[in-house]
């Protein structure tokens, strides 16, 4: 399973966007529902997804975590609106 410092230190080179926007994002591992919480947050705007094992194991190898930049995107078009 996935190191919960270096899957979000590789969701930040993923997607370097992230800092450069200012949004903060934590990643922990929610054994309720066997799945990574994703929390992106910026001022007042905030988005948690969850990202399955699975999907966590193909970042770490480098690969593009597609729902994750959806829920980036989205995050970023609601702080733009502001």
């Amino acid at each position: 399973m996935a190191d919960k410092e270096a899957l979000c230190e590789k969701i930040k080179e993923i997607y370097p966007d992230i800092g450069e926007c200012g949004i903060d994002v934590t990643v922990d591992y929610d054994q309720e529902n066997k799945a990574w919480v994703v929390d992106l947050k910026k001022d007042q705007h905030e988005l948690k997804t969850f990202l399955e094992p699975e999907d966590a194991e193909t970042c770490m190898m480098g690969k593009q975590c597609i729902g994750l930049g959806i829920q980036i995107a989205q995050l970023k078009d609601n702080i733009l609106k502001t």
